[in-house]
């Protein structure tokens, strides 16, 4: 009987891409927490995990205990989150938006976030029993009040809120935001270095704190997008085809926009502007697994973390003992497959 559920098990198709993708986000762990200044063996990880997670008395090294439970662990973790977070929302963005050149910063979510972050950074804002959490909370406010601004000027323009005027409204806040950041760097002077380490992203001294940030809004975001998954299938079909086949698109289109510009706003507000993770890896998710938004969401999710916990590891140890901003190495990986999307996609239309 064992012997024939995992054959069943194995034989099932729609598994073997979670087998793969959990096994590259696994390995994407362990290499993050191992590697570094300091190498961790891999048996005294597992020491130090037995040890803090299930209170084995494995007696690990203090020293190496205190790095990977303090230090890279929250590090790796929030790099998963971050990256998970920035692909799905990609991924849903690209489904709804029915482009697959479409990514989070679309909307101008992205900068919005961080026109929030800059301005705690600028005037060195800190509220009274918040304190560390005043930044990430004023750019996902932000992040927030761009959305309902971008929806509100699209309703405004076109009730119906076509996919052509939302990216064209987005597009324009962007620019703006853009814009307006420009002149907030031109007139800082001891913060400019900070504001443009924090523009580049990083997921460095971040600790547990962020991570606990990030976590609900993740949780509660990529619940709302998984639930929405049937009907983002009907909607990459077209508005009107979807209206027959009895999808609400303005409600569903909402949500959607709602909970990818929440997954957004919190990556950028606890890592800063990290670029192209949501438009390479749901591009190259949908290619490898298909276009199926119930497999592509968790699957993108999944990838893009990954990702991004292996981007981080290479921006710390590449030039060490200097870091990289993770954005510097997302942008070197990223930027050359946008090209070949595009030039695909050009090919496609002159066939």
């Amino acid at each position: 009987m064992q012997r024939r559920f995992i054959q069943k098990f194995l034989g099932n198709k729609r598994i073997i891409p979670y087998i793969i993708t959990c096994g590259f986000l696994v390995l994407s762990i362990f290499l993050g927490i191992g590697i570094g200044t300091v190498r961790v063996p891999f048996g005294e990880m597992i020491a130090i995990f037995g040890n803090h997670l299930l209170h084995l008395p494995t007696n690990p090294d203090q020293m190496l205990s205190n790095i990977v439970m303090n230090i890279r662990l929250p590090r790796v973790l929030l790099a998963g989150f971050v990256g998970g977070s920035l692909a799905m929302a990609g991924a849903a963005f690209q489904g709804l938006l029915r482009n697959p050149l479409a990514d989070p910063y679309t909307l101008g979510v992205s900068s919005g976030a961080s026109v929030g972050a800059v301005i705690v950074i600028f005037f060195q804002i800190s509220l009274p029993f918040i304190g560390l959490f005043t930044l990430p909370l004023f750019s996902i406010l932000a992040a927030f009040i761009t959305i309902f601004i971008v929806l509100f000027f699209a309703r405004s323009i076109e009730p119906s809120m076509k996919v052509e005027t939302i990216i064209l409204t987005g597009i324009i806040f962007s620019s703006f935001l853009g814009a307006f950041l420009s002149l907030m760097i031109a007139l800082s002077g001891e913060e400019l270095r900070q504001i443009i380490g924090w523009l580049l992203g990083s997921v460095s001294m971040r600790g547990w704190s962020y991570v606990w940030i990030i976590l609900p809004f993740f949780l509660i975001a990529s619940f709302l997008l998984m639930l929405n998954a049937g009907e983002l299938n009907a909607m990459s079909f077209g508005e009107e085809r979807a209206k027959h086949l009895g999808v609400n698109v303005e409600r569903r289109k909402l949500l959607v926009l709602i909970s990818g510009s929440l997954l957004t706003g919190a990556a950028v507000a606890v890592s800063g502007t990290i670029g192209f993770v949501g438009l390479v890896i749901p591009h190259l998710t949908r290619l490898l697994w298909g276009p199926d938004h119930k497999h592509l969401l968790p699957l993108s999710l999944l990838s893009g973390a990954g990702f991004l916990i292996l981007a981080d590891l290479i921006a710390r140890v590449i030039i060490q003992p200097a870091e990289l901003p993770i954005g510097v190495i997302t942008a070197l990986i990223g930027a050359p497959v946008f090209a070949v999307i595009l030039m695909r996609r050009r090919f496609e239309g002159r066939g």
